[in-house]
Order: structure tokens, then sequence, then C-alpha cells
């Protein structure tokens, strides 16, 4: 089952006008336990309506005391501006314990050049990662290629240029600006596939290299083309996204009723074709783990044990976890009526 902390804000950082890191006192006698890349999903009750929002982790275990996210404003977006105009420090708030798949380990016998592409708040979990490479394995070096509006928009600047003077050619930092002003002498528009090509060619060349994508989906699919233009194999490439690949559903789906088993306790209630078990579960009142609802974070898996679902995205599961019969509930419509789910 997961775990739930309620953590004390010790300090709001403003980044930018439109963005702030919350750093979160580590509980006192259960320290939290996370990977670099990971995220925290955050639950706030705004206005009698609980909301969970899931936020990649910059700060690195074994590196930082606290554990910090960065929230950037989202224009009509409930949790982000409510983070940005109402938590300050002292502040406590309920979450989740860290998951997500898009993580670095680092292993200090390793010489390797690990490169991060990122764009606007997509630097939070490659701002971990890089953190974890420089300090914890000596003869790697890190690429940054980051892409944002405005030298005013780029989220952790001054902290960029502390690494880069500390840690010298170990670390190259690519700033690409999309609506630079006329003082600018970097890149300037979007990090397409031939800014990858041109790029990666004046970075360090190393016999090993791995590549860690965050960010739009454009991005990355600019990022994964110029990477294959270069013959860079699939498997050196993780990305991370919280926008769900769209797979057909089956036209047949139909009403069913689903019983879910939740801390020893079974619940059954309908699933109508325009809900996910998952959905259907909240709208009964259940108390049913989740996070992203977007098929990525694994929050909501559970192990259907009876009967047949439907997942319109499961890439969050391994091969051997879905032939053991787990689910992504947020993904799932039943098939049959004797659909029954363990979770936890």
């Amino acid at each position: 089952m997961n775990d739930y902390y309620t953590l004390k804000v010790k300090e709001v950082v403003k980044e930018t006008d439109d963005a702030v890191t919350l750093r979160f006192k580590q509980p006192i006698f259960k320290k939290i336990k996370y990977q670099s890349g990971q995220f925290l999903t955050l639950i706030f009750n705004i206005d009698g309506i609980k909301s969970r929002r899931s936020y990649s982790m910059c700060s690195t275990p074994s590196l930082d005391s606290t554990i910090d996210v960065t929230v950037k404003r989202v224009e009509g977006g409930l949790v982000s501006n409510y983070i940005n105009d109402h938590i300050t420090e002292g502040s406590s708030v309920e979450v989740m314990q860290p998951m997500g798949l898009f993580t670095f380990e680092p292993d200090k016998s390793k010489s390797r050049h690990i490169v991060l592409w990122g764009a606007g708040s997509g630097i939070t979990p490659l701002m971990s990662i890089m953190k974890s490479v420089l300090f914890f394995e000596p003869e790697s070096k890190v690429s940054l290629v980051y892409g944002n509006r405005t030298e005013d928009s780029i989220i952790f600047k001054d902290k960029l240029d502390i690494l880069k003077e500390r840690f010298g050619d170990r670390l190259q930092v690519v700033h690409v600006l999309s609506r630079p002003d006329h003082t600018w002498g970097g890149y300037s528009g979007r990090i397409d596939d031939i800014k990858v090509v041109n790029i990666m060619n004046k970075l360090p060349k190393m016999e090993e290299a791995r590549h860690f994508l965050c960010g739009p989906e454009g991005l990355m699919e600019s990022v994964k083309t110029g990477l294959k233009t270069l013959r860079v194999s699939n498997s050196s490439i993780h990305y991370e996204s919280f926008v769900p690949k769209q797979d057909a559903v089956a036209e047949d789906i139909s009403t069913h009723k689903v019983k879910v088993i939740l801390d020893g306790e079974e619940d059954e209630f309908t699933v109508t074709p325009d809900k996910t078990i998952l959905e259907a579960g909240l709208d009964e009142g259940l108390d049913l783990p989740y996070s992203c609802q977007s098929g990525v974070c694994t929050a909501c898996r559970g192990k259907c044990i009876s009967g047949k679902v439907q997942m319109t995205e499961h890439d969050a599961l391994s091969e051997d976890e879905i032939k053991q019969g787990y689910v992504l509930t947020c993904q799932s419509h039943p098939m049959t009526d004797n659909v029954v789910i363990e979770m936890g």
C-alpha cells in the first residue's frame, strides 16, 4: 500500500516570477527514501475539494537534507497557483511516498557521459540527476541542454552557474531561448532535431552515454529524432512524460460491476463505459490510491485476480507485471462482469 506523510515546509524559494521551490523537512524518525528523478505527489484540500498533483523532486538523495519540489504556475492551474500564492514557511502538506521509474542510480566506478535534455519545469528531475552524477559519480561528465523562453525564465540559473564554477569541465550547460533579447549570444529558437545534432557534435565524446529527457512532448520527440540520426540506441534514452499515449479502446466496452479489495475490505460498484475503474471507484467515495491519473506513475496499480480488463495505457508496467495480472486502474475498463482487483 502507498504510504502517506505530512511534511512541514522549511523554506519557500522564489526561483522565477512564476516558479517556487518548496523545501520540506525530512521526518525525524522515518526518513523518506527516494531516487534521483522520482516525483512526489502533493495533496491539498482546496475549497472543499481534494486535489492531487505530482511534482518531480529537484533535491538529491544522500546530498540534500530537505526534499524539494519546484512548482511553476500554470495558467488556470488550480494547484500550481494555490502553491505559489498560499504555501509559506511552516505550512503542512500531505504527500504520498515518492514514485516514478525515471530514475538514476550513481555508480562511482562508472565513467560515462550523462546528457540531460529539458525545457521549462522539466529541469526539476534533471537537476536531481545532475547533482547525483556530479557528487557521486566522479569519473563521469554531465551535459545539460535546457530550453526556455527568456533568460529571466530559466529556473535554477544561479544554481547552475554555481555548479558549473565548482565542477568545471565535468559540467556543460547549453541554454536555448525561444524569445531571447537582442543581447543573447547563445542558441535561439526551439530545441529541434537539427539543433540536437549540432549540439551533440560539440559536447564531450565518451565511450558510454545515457540521455535523460523531460519536458513537452514536442521537445522529447525532436530530441529522440535527432539522437536517432546520430544512431543513439533506444536503450540509452530515458524520458519522463505525464501525457499518456491514447491507445484505442475496444468498441464493445459496456457497463459492468467491479469488485475492489482494499486493505482487506471489499467494495463493489458499477463502471460505465465513459469511466475508468479508478474514476468510478472515486465517484463511489472510495479512498483508492492514485496520483497522476495518466498511466505513468503506477500509484493506482492493482492485481486483477478475476475477470478481464482492457488498459488504454500500460507503459509504466513491466511485461512481467502484466503477465502476473497487474493493471493500472486509472487506465482500465472492465470487459466482463466478474472483475475483481486487489489493491496494494
